[in-house]
């Protein structure tokens, strides 16, 4: 059996992505690594060759923004060329903003083994951390985060990455035109593991976090946006819950080097997302967390169906 991992960078650290860590966190259980790398404008390239891995397989190319240029659909494009340079029977994707908890990786090996064979099975759901604002806190509001995920697929010319590359589906003779076509896609049939993905896209330097939120806004409105603030306002942070658990022991020195505590904030309104935070979805959010089991949302999106 052979498990490739894949991702694709563009300017990791000028948006402040944990891409080392995020690659790192999956290298031991993955026989090969491919990364997409896009035209960055840092220096993304020399920090994943620092990494200094030969299981790492770098494919250097330039983004087809042009063609690409609304939805996010570049994402998913991306994802699914880094997805057919794959050689494994099963393919792992994690964003560069996501690391895996390392308590996972025997559940995942075990699962990989066990349903190798059995073809009911298209891939693997992962249980989602999302981290807010710092390295403390994290969201459990509903339409903000999702807690679930599916980040293995079997290798499968059919399979293939969908929307803006948060999930996947079987699409028969996908012409790479519309990653957001519903018609003639299927839903893939997955297990879901005991094993958490700690998401840190919503929890990197406000600095950064501004930049990346415009340059996200391009790919998805295809227009340029420009940047009228200095640093990105996460919003009241008492609002957000304090996490308890452990989180992957990789992070640990990116945790204690943090630097932007001065450009959090403890009073005022929370973050501006009503829709996200409004009474309607707080009241439902506590009925999910506090009654239904975990992961359990009301009416909530799956982008799967559960093998059980």
């Amino acid at each position: 059996m052979k498990i490739s991992g894949f991702t694709f960078l563009r300017n990791a650290i000028q948006f402040d992505f944990p891409a080392v860590e995020s690659i790192k966190s999956v290298l031991d259980l993955v026989d090969e690594f491919v990364i997409r790398l896009g035209d960055s404008s840092d220096e993304t390239e020399q920090l994943i060759l620092s990494i200094n891995s030969p299981k790492i397989k770098i494919i250097r190319c330039n983004w087809e923004t042009s063609k690409y240029n609304k939805n996010g659909m570049i994402y998913a494009h991306e994802t699914d060329l880094a997805m057919e340079a794959c050689t494994g029977d099963w393919c792992f994707y994690i964003q560069g903003d996501e690391v895996l908890h390392e308590d996972a990786i025997p559940v995942i090996r075990e699962a990989c083994e066990k349903y190798l064979d059995d073809k009911r099975v298209d891939g693997f759901l992962f249980k989602y951390v999302h981290m807010y604002g710092d390295y403390k806190h994290f969201i459990d509001a509903r339409h903000f985060a999702y807690p679930r995920e599916i980040r293995i697929v079997r290798k499968d010319s059919e399979i293939h990455s969908w929307r803006d590359a948060q999930s996947f589906r079987r699409i028969p003779n996908f012409d790479r035109e519309d990653y957001f076509q519903e018609k003639e896609t299927y839903k893939l049939n997955c297990v879901l593991l005991d094993a958490y993905m700690f998401h840190y896209g919503w929890a990197r330097d406000p600095r950064c976090m501004v930049k990346k939120q415009a340059q996200q806004l391009e790919v998805y409105i295809g227009a340029p946006v420009e940047q009228k603030e200095e640093f990105y306002d996460y919003g009241n942070m008492s609002y957000m819950p304090l996490y308890k658990g452990s989180q992957p022991a990789i992070m640990k020195e990116r945790i204690e080097n943090m630097s932007w505590e001065k450009y959090l904030r403890y009073d005022g309104p929370r973050i501006n997302m009503k829709k996200k935070f409004g009474l309607k979805y707080r009241i439902i959010n506590f009925i999910e967390n506090n009654f239904l089991g975990e992961g359990q949302r009301i009416g909530g999106f799956k982008n799967y169906k559960l093998v059980k």
